[in-house]
C-alpha cells in the first residue's frame, strides 16, 4: 500500500452529547507512522464503560465520541520500524493506545497503572487529537499497545480484551490461580462470567455469590461453577462463612462488603474490579481479626493482555456473547442498560459497518 502525508479517511458512529445516542461519523485517522499499525477492525465488544462515557456520567466526555475498546481486526498496513506485525495478521486492541514508556510503572509493564496512560476512545493522543474507539472501519495504533489474536480464536471473542483481562490479572497478581484454591466470584454479567471461567481453568474451585437465585442455573450448568450462594440468605452466607481463598467483587452497584470479608478464610482477599459511583463501607475488625486484605485491579498491561489472550486461545476460553449489527447498536446499548444480554453484545463491525 502506498502511504501519503495525508491523514486516513475514516468512519464510525458517535455520540454527540450526553443523550448517548449514536449516529454515523466521518473522521480520520493519522497516517499510519513508522510504529503504527493500521488494522480494518472486523469485531468490537460494548462494554459496560460505553455506556457511562456516551452519557458523560464520569463527567469526562469528549464529544464527538466513538466508543469501542474490545477491538479485533486485520493488519492492512504495517509502519517501517514495525517488528511484532505484518499485514494480514490477527490483532487486538484493549482499553490503551498509549502510556508514557518512561515511569515505573511502564518499566513493570504496568501500562494500565501509567499516570499518563491514554485510552483507546476519550482521550487525547500525544499529537493532540482525541482518540475514537473501535465502533469505527479503521484503527491507526502504535505497536506497543497491539496484541497478537491467536489463530484458534474466535475474533468475534473481542471483550476478552476488558471483561477478560479485567478479571484474568486480578486472579494472577493475587496468586488466585492455583489449583485447588477455592475462589468466589460476585455477580454474575460480562465480568463476572469470564471471573468464572478463567478461575476454572486455572483449575480452582468456584462459588458464584449473586443477589439473583434465579442466576444459579446459569452458574452452575452453563459456566460450570462448583456452588452457588444467593448474597441476601443470611443463612447461605453462614454456611460459608471462612470457606474462600479469594473474592473477585465485579459489582458497581452500591453494596455491603461485611458478608463478603465474612466469606473469606484467614489471609483471604477480596479484590475489586467493579467500580461503585459512591464510596463503600469498609468494616475494619473483620479485616484485622482475619488478617484479611481487600484489593483493587484495573486491566491489565500490554505483557499481560497478550498472556491472557494466549491463554483464552488454549484453554478455548471466550465470552458468551451475543453478535449485533452496527445499526442495532442503540438499541444493544438499550438493553444493555437493562441487563438484557447474556453477557456482552459484539458488534459485527467489518461486515455490517456501512458508510451512509
Amino acid at each position: 500500500m502506498e502511504k501519503s502525508n495525508e491523514n486516513v479517511e475514516a468512519f464510525g458512529w458517535a455520540a454527540r452529547d450526553t443523550s448517548g445516542v449514536l449516529s454515523p461519523f466521518n473522521f480520520s485517522r493519522r497516517v499510519t507512522g513508522e510504529k503504527d499499525v493500521q488494522f480494518k477492525v472486523m469485531y468490537c465488544g460494548i462494554c459496560h464503560s460505553d455506556l457511562h462515557q456516551i452519557k458523560n456520567e464520569w463527567s469526562n466526555s469528549i464529544y464527538p465520541m466513538v466508543p469501542g475498546h474490545e477491538v479485533v481486526g486485520v493488519v492492512t498496513e504495517v509502519g517501517s520500524k514495525v517488528e511484532r506485525f505484518k499485514t494480514g495478521d490477527k490483532v487486538g486492541v484493549g482499553c490503551l493506545v498509549g502510556s508514557c514508556r518512561k515511569c515505573e510503572n511502564c518499566d513493570n509493564d504496568l501500562e494500565n497503572y501509567c499516570p499518563d496512560q491514554i485510552m483507546t476512545y476519550n482521550g487525547v493522543y500525544t499529537d493532540g487529537t482525541p482518540t475514537y474507539g473501535g465502533y469505527s472501519d479503521i484503527m491507526v495504533t502504535n505497536e506497543h499497545y497491539v496484541v497478537h489474536w491467536p489463530e484458534n480464536l474466535r475474533m468475534e471473542a473481542a471483550p476478552l480484551l476488558c471483561a477478560g483481562i479485567t478479571t484474568y490479572s486480578p486472579l494472577r497478581h493475587y496468586g488466585l490461580d492455583k489449583p485447588g484454591m477455592h475462589i468466589g466470584v460476585v455477580g454474575l454479567g460480562g465480568l463476572g462470567h469470564m471471573a468464572v471461567k478463567f478461575a476454572k481453568a486455572f483449575g480452582t474451585k468456584v462459588t458464584v455469590i449473586s443477589t439473583s437465585a434465579s442466576k444459579r442455573d446459569e452458574a452452575m450448568d452453563r459456566l460450570g461453577a462448583d456452588s452457588f450462594l444467593v448474597s441476601r440468605d443470611p443463612d447461605q452466607m453462614q454456611g460459608a462463612a471462612g470457606s474462600l481463598d479469594g473474592i473477585i467483587d465485579t459489582v458497581s452497584a452500591i453494596h455491603p462488603l461485611l458478608p463478603l470479608i465474612n466469606l473469606l478464610k484467614t489471609h483471604g482477599k477480596l479484590v475489586m474490579v467493579g467500580a461503585p459511583e459512591k464510596p463503600l463501607e469498609l468494616p475494619v475488625f473483620p479485616l484485622l481479626l482475619g488478617g484479611k486484605l481487600v484489593a483493587g485491579s484495573a486491566i491489565g498491561g500490554m505483557k499481560e493482555t497478550q498472556e491472557m489472550v494466549d491463554f483464552a486461545g488454549k484453554h478455548n476460553i471466550t465470552p458468551d456473547i451475543e453478535v449485533v449489527s452496527m445499526d442495532y447498536v442503540n438499541t444493544a446499548l438499550e438493553r444493555l442498560l437493562k441487563s438484557d444480554v447474556k453477557y456482552r453484545f459484539v458488534l459485527d463491525i467489518g461486515n455490517t459497518l456501512k458508510k451512509n
